[in-house]
């Protein structure tokens, strides 16, 4: 991701995905603390099919640091989600499936969250959205359109261009 990289980010190139590991952890009963390392994130989309019109995406998280037993996992409503995942405490059979199955299940969750912001983006969503329920001091009429609103363009991956108007 273009943005990560001119950003100068160390973390890797995704749109956030220290956001979705942190909430998972903390649902899971990892140390949240352990977001920085695990979070290291790369989001790659490309043409994909014979004609290149299909876009394939992934992610790759090489340093996820994550775990099925002790700690937090023994609370109860991070066992109860662990349980709900199907990955409480350790396999008999496998030991470090448990694990390994949670990685997995996190880095799932950053993709579909990668692609949710990419596509907002894309479509120019996300401003118009924090534009209409800003949470700063600064009210908004209510008859205010985003008729107007266009995506960004190729070359400006995080702006967009808004001429406001009102009804």
């Amino acid at each position: 991701m273009i943005g990560s990289a001119i950003a100068g980010s160390i973390g890797g190139f995704n749109a956030h995905a220290a956001n979705i590991v942190t909430a998972i952890y903390i649902a899971t009963g990892q140390d949240p603390a352990q977001n920085i390392g695990s979070s290291n994130c790369m989001t790659l989309m490309e043409p994909w099919g014979e004609s290149g019109e299909d876009l394939y995406i992934s992610c790759t998280m090489p340093s996820i640091e994550i775990g099925t037993i002790g700690g937090g996992t023994v609370l109860p409503a991070q066992a109860a989600c662990l349980e709900m995942l199907g990955v409480k405490g350790s396999n008999s059979e496998n030991p470090g499936e448990n694990a390994n199955q949670l990685a997995r299940i996190v880095c799932g969750m950053v993709l579909a969250g990668e692609v949710s912001l990419m596509a907002a983006l894309a479509a120019g969503h996300l401003v118009r959205s924090h534009l209409r329920h800003n949470r700063s001091t600064t009210v908004l009429p209510e008859n205010i359109s985003f008729k107007n609103c266009t995506p960004p363009g190729k070359d400006i991956l995080l702006v967009s261009s808004c001429k406001d108007t009102v009804s």
